[in-house]
């Protein structure tokens, strides 16, 4: 398992019962959370959150507040720093288990040691678009569907003084997206996605993991350079399995680059009440040995 336990500004305070205990650099905050199924004794902490969402029976849910927060606020991640705010459908507009693939995207750039152009699929509001420009990359292009998470992102790379950096904003679906750039002859040395579950694009182009993952890493090929650093998946799609990851990524760009290396597994966060680790998802990684 990949491991994001490097945090200052983030931690899991405890986890249980189908909800996770929060702390964002002093905001704390309690949402549902499908993988922490286990049961824990909840304390004073989990009465008295800032905020609280409730999942709705019918779909959905809403936020409760304690108390009244600022719009937004901040957190910080080693060098970076990134826009934080509860939304809709319980989200926050960052991922913090993905930080140990940041680290790992740093120091994949800085060790390379070479000109490197990123391609962030599925981008949302940028971190690892960030993490990758903060690294050293030559050119980061940041795709995403969504208009509302591109301005989002641009908030993130000024909050992390990287206005000066190469970073390319796009709005639009991914796969037409790569097909563009192929029929274009762009090349990229690294590509990051994170594809949803399901989703639609700016055209209402439907997007479904299962039917539609095979066929947009297959198109990648034609855009990868020809001596890429790696290329890595993220996916939270329940009964997607990290082997399923592992496998895709052997029969497609391992087999054109047969120089590199393949691996998968879980990525996840500790729970600070006890020793328990909080599963947030999977991953795999071709990369170059």
């Amino acid at each position: 398992m990949r491991l994001s336990n490097e945090w200052k500004d983030y931690k899991i305070i405890d986890a249980g019962n189908g909800e996770k205990l929060e702390d964002w650099n002093g905001i704390i905050l309690r949402r549902p959370d499908p993988q922490a199924i286990w049961n824990t004794t909840k304390n004073d902490k989990w009465n008295n959150p800032d905020g609280y969402y409730h999942r709705s029976s019918k779909g959905g849910g809403n936020w409760e507040f304690t108390r009244n927060l600022q719009e937004y606020w901040t957190v910080n991640y080693k060098d970076l720093t990134f826009k934080v705010t509860p939304t809709n459908f319980k989200h926050t507009g960052l991922f913090p288990e993905q930080a140990v693939n940041w680290d790992f995207a740093m120091k994949k750039i800085k060790e390379s040691k070479r000109e490197i152009k990123v391609l962030n699929l599925f981008a949302y509001t940028g971190a690892a678009t960030m993490a990758c420009s903060k690294a050293g990359a030559t050119e980061v292009v940041h795709v995403d569907a969504a208009k509302g998470m591109i301005e989002w992102a641009k908030e993130n790379m000024r909050l992390s003084n990287l206005e000066n950096n190469y970073i390319r904003f796009i709005v639009d679906d991914c796969l037409k997206f790569v097909e563009r750039e192929a029929r274009r002859g762009h090349k990229y040395d690294v590509i990051i996605m994170d594809p949803p579950s399901y989703g639609r694009g700016p055209k209402g182009e439907i997007w479904k993991f299962e039917d539609n993952i095979y066929k947009l890493i297959n198109a990648c090929l034609k855009i990868l350079s020809d001596k890429p650093l790696f290329f890595l998946v993220n996916s939270y799609t329940t009964g997607i399995s990290a082997t399923v990851l592992e496998n895709i990524l052997k029969t497609t760009i391992l087999k054109q680059y047969p120089y590199g290396k393949v691996e998968s597994g879980e990525v996840g966060l500790p729970v600070s009440k006890n020793d328990l680790i909080l599963p947030c998802g999977i991953y795999g990684v071709w990369e170059e040995k």
